[in-house]
């Protein structure tokens, strides 16, 4: 008899998974997001690794069988930083990805208390999918996506409460 296993535990058919996780944030946000992600797959047996774009040259990516990008949104797209680091990092065609982004919670404009329409917010929401084009173009493969909001000030902002039980749900499809 084989003792059963605890649903945290990496399985057979779910076998250990090396997962290199790239995050450009600039206020702690994407940091902390990263690192939830990087706990709670770790908690399952994978093997994961976090870090900074400004502290990894893109063409020294090592290889993995997943990559998780993440980055904050400034006006409206990904910081030029992760573009630049997505454009030139050395990524085998075919290799799956996830991505995430932090973006500011919709708020009442200052001056008509009118609150943006999701419409409208998705107009300024557009870091994933500038970041899926960019990946698309080297052939990769698409696994997950995951919006983070912030609140309070846009820039230095907190997220939102239960960011992590997104950033859970979040980790469990990247590798299903």
């Amino acid at each position: 008899l084989t003792p059963p296993l605890d649903d945290d535990t990496v399985t057979d058919q779910e076998a250990q998974v090396t997962i290199e996780i790239y995050h450009a944030s600039k206020f702690g946000n994407g940091e902390m997001v990263a690192q939830e992600i990087k706990r709670v797959l770790e908690s399952k047996g994978h093997q994961v690794s976090v870090h900074h774009i400004d502290e990894v040259k893109a063409k020294d990516v090592p290889p993995a069988e997943l990559y998780i990008f993440g980055s904050p949104t400034r006006f409206g797209g990904p910081i030029g930083g992760m573009k630049r680091f997505l454009k030139k990092a050395a990524l085998p065609p075919g290799s799956r990805y996830a991505v995430f982004a932090t973006h500011g919670a919709a708020a009442p404009d200052k001056k008509t208390g009118r609150v943006p329409t999701d419409e409208e917010m998705a107009r300024l929401r557009r870091t994933i999918p500038i970041m899926d084009a960019i990946l698309a173009e080297k052939g990769l493969a698409k696994v997950a996506e995951q919006r983070f909001l912030v609140t309070g000030d846009q820039m230095k902002g907190r997220l939102t409460e239960g960011w992590q039980d997104l950033a859970e749900r979040f980790a469990t499809a990247v590798i299903t």
